[in-house]
């Protein structure tokens, strides 16, 4: 580990990493009080020091005033030095966004292929190939939305993108729906809601967030309205899920039989699908126990009606 000026630093690569505006304030206060304890990583080109990872870092410290950092070379080559960077990275550190970006950057400006860049991480050519995929495929609006954190990642990978694939959404149209609703703080889940609203709702729910009414958009799309049964709508379609899961679950567990002869290209694609359930398993887990213990506490009012 050695030791380089702040200002000596090139920042190329500051577009292609992930911003959080709340990451940087608990940084900034840590780095306040122990100074920068992880060093940055840099690509060292001749007399350039490429900074690759700590860009974070690198932002608190110009704000602290702080003008000499520790930083490690991950080489001198700069395609390799990106790679050494990935390959490293663990899932916290670099997202598939992220990882996207550094793998476009590799074949579209230092001309490697997926499959040099497979051989040289070690993953799969479907690994690199889907995320060579969602760089192509999404547009420099939507890409910088994510990037400056004013966008979720997971909304664009499992809402955004399937109703793409689905339903046959032009780019523009996705461009305009990320625009809107980009930098208002939203949760994913209210972001699924007008997103649902916006491209498979009425027109009037449409207008209404096309002129930034996200606030009436959430409460049209929220509204309960009692049916004859007594149910809301909100509770209809829980129930609806609720039995979609049920089945898909045991679809699921009985197709895993044949999963000896998938292809890389299925191990890819499902891959990304599973990291996303498994990530949510607990919550997911914790809701449903949730569920039944309130079955239990009303008697069993299915059963007696």
């Amino acid at each position: 580990m050695k030791k380089i000026e702040l200002s000596s630093l090139d920042l190329r690569y500051e577009g292609h990493r992930m911003q959080s505006s709340s990451i940087e304030k608990g940084l900034l206060l840590s780095i306040m009080e122990k100074g920068i304890r992880d060093p940055l990583k840099c690509a060292d080109i001749h007399n350039d020091r490429i900074l690759l990872d700590g860009f974070k870092r690198y932002r608190c410290a110009k704000k602290l005033k702080i003008g000499i950092v520790p930083y490690i070379s991950l080489g001198n080559d700069e395609a390799k030095a990106i790679l050494e960077f990935i390959r490293s990275a663990d899932a916290k550190s670099l997202n598939i966004m992220e990882q996207a970006k550094l793998i476009d950057e590799l074949e579209t400006v230092h001309k490697m292929s997926i499959s040099d860049i497979a051989a040289y991480l070690e993953k799969s050519k479907a690994w690199v190939s889907v995320r060579s995929g969602v760089i192509k495929e999404m547009s420099e609006i939507v890409m910088e939305k994510i990037l400056s954190g004013k966008f979720p990642a997971y909304n664009y990978m499992y809402t955004i993108r399937p109703f793409r694939r689905l339903n046959d959404i032009k780019k523009k149209d996705v461009d305009e729906f990320v625009s809107i609703v980009s930098g208002h703080e939203l949760s994913t889940r209210n972001i699924d809601a007008l997103a649902h609203g916006y491209f498979k709702g009425t027109d009037e729910v449409r207008e209404q967030i096309k002129q930034g009414n996200l606030s009436w958009g959430l409460s049209h799309l929220n509204r309960k309205t009692f049916e004859s049964n007594g149910e809301t709508k909100w509770e209809q379609k829980m129930l609806r899920d609720l039995e979609i899961v049920q089945k898909g679950i045991g679809r699921i567990i009985y197709s895993s039989s044949a999963l000896k002869t998938a292809s890389n290209s299925f191990f890819a694609q499902a891959g990304l699908l599973a990291e996303a359930i498994v990530g949510q398993s607990d919550l997911f887990q914790k809701t449903m126990e949730k569920l039944y213990d309130q079955r239990r506490q009303t008697k069993g009012d299915l059963l007696s009606s």
